[in-house]
């Protein structure tokens, strides 16, 4: 029986990087092919990156086992429960926050850049980790440079809408961030909200946005 198109566009494909010598590649291979197996994945490359050196290097990978899952990049040992989580949850928000953080907390910013650009939906994301309790102030200075790294793309400019509605939260910190992060954004599509900013009881706040509306005056 021939899976349905829809059913198939549910299933991920996998990619495992691996070298003869690397102690840990074999549990990985095992695990990904009982999940093709088991139809959890719908293809599984795999590449000798002893032979074809190039594939990693066109992935920045450094060691092995590297996996990809969908959209997920696996640097470090995985479990094979933690390997069929991120193949079921392609698709599930809750997945892709946790694997997000854990890529943010990791340093691995560009992993995410390079996503969005292929896949722009994923920027909603950011919104989501904005609120999220874990969020340092590691991960938020973060967020701003994907922000600065993709600004005049327009794949940025879908995160509006939600900052605005953090713009009228009681966190100030959280409306601070908001306000920060529509200056990186940047265009016509902000004048309104810093405008309405400028009425902020926060000083610094108020200070962005003036410097925002003063650097980008209507003439």
């Amino acid at each position: 029986m021939v899976a349905s198109q829809s059913s198939a566009e549910q299933v991920p494909d996998a990619l495992l990087l691996m070298t003869a010598g690397c102690p840990h590649c074999p549990a990985a291979l095992q695990a990904l092919t009982m999940l093709l197996k088991e139809g959890v994945i719908g293809r599984l490359e795999i590449v000798n990156v002893a032979i074809h050196t190039e594939e990693a290097e066109a992935r920045s990978v450094k060691s092995v086992p590297w996996i990809k899952i969908g959209p997920f990049e696996v640097e470090s040992i995985s479990s094979p429960a933690k390997l069929r989580e991120l193949a079921n949850g392609v698709n599930d928000d809750a997945v892709f926050d946790t694997w997000l953080l854990e890529t943010m907390k990791a340093g691995h910013r560009q992993k995410f850049e390079s996503l969005v650009r292929r896949e722009p939906q994923r920027i909603h994301a950011l919104a989501r980790l904005m609120t999220n309790p874990e969020t340092s102030m590691a991960i938020r200075l973060g967020i701003g440079a994907v922000l600065e790294e993709l600004h005049g793309t327009g794949l940025t400019e879908p995160l509006i809408p939600a900052l605005g509605d953090m713009l009228k939260s009681d966190d100030r910190l959280l409306r601070a961030d908001a306000c920060h992060f529509m200056t990186l954004i940047g265009g016509e599509h902000i004048r309104s909200f810093m405008q309405s900013c400028q009425n902020d009881a926060d000083p610094e706040i108020h200070e962005m946005a003036l410097e925002w509306l003063t650097d980008n005056q209507v003439t």
